[in-house]
């Protein structure tokens, strides 16, 4: 479909960054951080001094490298960085471990190089070498994830290294190696290279943004990192809202009326997306809620036919659907017949609808085929065929409940999907419509967590009885579902009594860069026990079935004026920036460390 490729990069984008960030616990940290420094304290100094005072050297020098990597390691957590949402004591010992991995490269080295030669003077140099690699290391590191500004950030930075470089002048004492001027020079000459080396590099990335979205590449990576790492949305959509354009947003509201509101289902032209909290993500959910709040009614939030397109720039866009949508609810419904529920399938696709009144409710799937999302103008076709039938309205649904491991929807696709829903919608209006009554319930399984695949939306059962039919439509608030399991689940509700129905997801993007697996979330049923998932699927629906009363139904679209999406094309750029960074700095590595080596080792020739 249309934005099979987006998603696919942007799932791709959201698993390059996530793994960036797996860290081991601080306890691990500490436990590596051991190993590499006493380990390789001793290495350094045995492999020149294979003797009984080597190896007391080497020992002294590891625990000694380690102690002061501690200790530097929570002053600038605590004092340094105290301010920083992103580097707290774990993360800043986590790149001291790192930090201290690429000195002691450099390290054995030189050991290796002063052996071969008999000269002691290169395990000296490379050891200058290796520092000025780690300052030029972390002032990357922390200049490309901190949002402190690069003055304040130089101390962070610096003082690591040239406190571990302590130790190594008082071994280099102790075994009798002469300590120039020109050492101590050198550590000037080394930390102005390394700045200069650092803000030469993170200038060609950025040049990356600047030049594919105006925006520079580390503003975004570092509000990413804000919100991957401790949720804030505000500095990420507040890029996001400068690269979005206004739209105006239509929605369509079913409602369900007794002697007050008893359900409601909303089906939005919005994406619930990008990912995680940021941008309309969490809409489905939000709109459950805050519908149910104020009208003490049971909402629901399938999904609509359109795709990454539509994704609200921030929070602030989804206050603005929210509040329309409230008072656009506050309409009459007449409606008091129903056509019973009907479908039509060709072997690929299947199409499902229920005539209220003179309104229908229609929806899509492929399943067990994957159903991803489908383009709007599927909807624009349905509509204006509904019109042609005498419908004053058509509610157009994409299941969104059926994926494969393969993710890969049939070319034909589009060709079917149009021609079930011409002939559902013809059956649908052709059949004798009868007084009906709804029932509806929620529940918020305590087992299925975001991480399994489950929004705070839950699950939730519409039960429409037109005559002795008795239709089920569960609505999951969850990014689609295991293939095969929708029709699972339908046949575990037709032996409790439901005649027919069809299942729904909302496809929250509120579960998406929550796990490092192959899409970067859990579709319904992937994380999820299918046995206990069916079984609060049949008590809801049951809880639904024994609060059935006579309704009227009331269908409206509305449109929102202005609201800031952000636009396939933006979003595919966007996705992409981690590959064309990646990129970028691959070749800007190479001369970045040619020259700087190179002028380093020319100064270290000197010492």
């Amino acid at each position: 479909m249309a934005t099979a490729s987006l998603k696919q990069s942007m799932d791709l984008a959201i698993k390059h960054y996530a793994s960036l960030f797996k860290l081991p616990s601080y306890q691990k940290v500490v436990l590596l951080e051991a190993l590499i420094n006493v380990g390789g304290g001793l290495a350094a100094v045995v492999l020149l001094f294979s003797n009984v005072e080597g190896v007391v050297n080497g020992f002294v020098l590891g625990i000694s490298l380690l102690l002061v990597n501690l200790i530097i390691d929570y002053t600038t957590s605590r004092l340094l960085l105290w301010q920083d949402e992103i580097y707290n004591l774990r993360r800043t010992a986590t790149l001291s471990l790192f930090s201290s991995g690429l000195w002691f490269f450099f390290i054995l080295m030189g050991d290796a190089v002063a052996a071969f030669s008999s000269n002691q003077s290169w395990w000296v140099r490379l050891c200058l070498l290796g520092l000025s690699a780690v300052l030029i290391f972390r002032l990357i590191v922390f200049n490309s994830t901190s949002s402190m500004g690069y003055k304040r950030l130089v101390w962070p930075s610096i003082l690591q290294p040239f406190s571990g470089m302590v130790p190594f002048l008082i071994i280099w004492t102790r075994i009798g190696y002469p300590l120039s001027f020109q050492m101590y020079v050198f550590f000037i000459f080394a930390l102005v290279v390394s700045i200069i080396a650092s803000y030469t590099f993170l200038l060609f990335i950025d040049r990356v943004g600047k030049q594919s979205l105006g925006v520079p590449s580390l503003s975004l990576f570092r509000a990413f990192l804000l919100n991957w790492i401790v949720g804030l949305t505000g500095p990420f959509e507040g890029l996001l809202e400068k690269l979005s354009k206004d739209q105006n947003v239509e929605l369509s509201l079913i409602k369900f009326d007794s002697s007050k509101t008893k359900a409601a289902i909303i089906i939005p032209s919005v994406h619930p997306g990008p990912f995680k909290n940021v941008g309309s993500s969490v809409l489905p959910s939000l709109l459950k809620s805050s519908l149910e709040k104020e009208f003490e009614c049971v909402t629901c939030v399938p999904h609509g036919l359109f795709g990454h397109e539509l994704d609200l720039a921030s929070q602030a866009q989804n206050q603005k659907i929210v509040k329309h949508v409230a008072e656009a609810m506050n309409f009459r419904a007449s409606n008091a017949k129903a056509s019973p529920f009907v479908s039509v399938t060709n072997g690929l696709a299947t199409a499902c609808c229920q005539i209220f009144g003179d309104f229908g409710f229609l929806s899509f799937t492929l399943a067990p085929k994957t159903t991803e999302d489908f383009p709007q103008e599927l909807g624009l076709l349905v509509r204006q065929e509904a019109k042609e039938l005498g419908l004053t309205c058509c509610a157009v649904v994409n299941a969104h409940n059926s994926i494969e491991e393969v993710n890969d929807t049939p070319d034909s696709a589009l060709d079917s999907l149009r021609a079930v829903a011409v002939d559902c919608l013809k059956k649908a209006v052709s059949v004798r419509r009868l007084l009906f009554e709804v029932g509806a319930a929620t529940v918020l399984p305590k087992e299925f967590g975001l991480r399994e695949g489950m929004g705070a939306g839950g699950i939730t059962t519409v039960v429409v009885k037109v005559g002795d039919q008795k239709t089920v439509y569960v609505v999951i608030d969850g990014n689609n579902m295991v293939s095969g399991l929708r029709e699972e689940i339908l046949s575990a509700l037709h032996s409790i009594g439901f005649d027919t129905g069809e299942l729904y997801t909302s496809d929250t993007h509120s579960v998406n860069a929550l796990i490092l697996g192959k899409r970067g979330y859990n579709p319904i049923g992937a994380a999820a026990d299918h046995t206990k998932l069916i079984e609060y699927i049949k008590e809801t629906a049951l809880v639904a079935l024994s609060n059935l009363e006579p309704v009227k139904a009331g269908c409206r679209s509305i449109t929102v004026s202005n609201v800031k999406v952000i636009g396939e094309e933006r979003l595919e750029t966007l996705s992409l920036l981690t590959d064309r960074g990646l990129s970028e700095a691959r070749k800007a590595i190479v001369p970045t460390s040619v020259v700087s080596g190179l002028l380093l080792m020319l100064f270290l020739l000197l010492v």
